[in-house]
């Protein structure tokens, strides 16, 4: 579980919406995609990015 202060901060870098700690991924509903995050460490890149069908 991420920081709640980190993710206060965080944004979708795809179109700058807030996203939401969902196991081990941050999912952005706006854009429907899903960033890793990788031994805590949130990986927000675009190309690390999965598309997600239910966001």
């Amino acid at each position: 579980m991420l920081n709640k202060e980190l993710l206060e901060i965080l944004a979708c870098p795809v179109c700058k919406q807030a996203i939401e700690e969902k196991g081990d991924e941050l999912i952005c509903h706006n854009c429907k995609k899903a960033y890793p995050v990788r031994d805590g460490i949130p990986v927000m890149l675009i190309e690390e990015a999965r598309e997600v069908k239910n966001a």
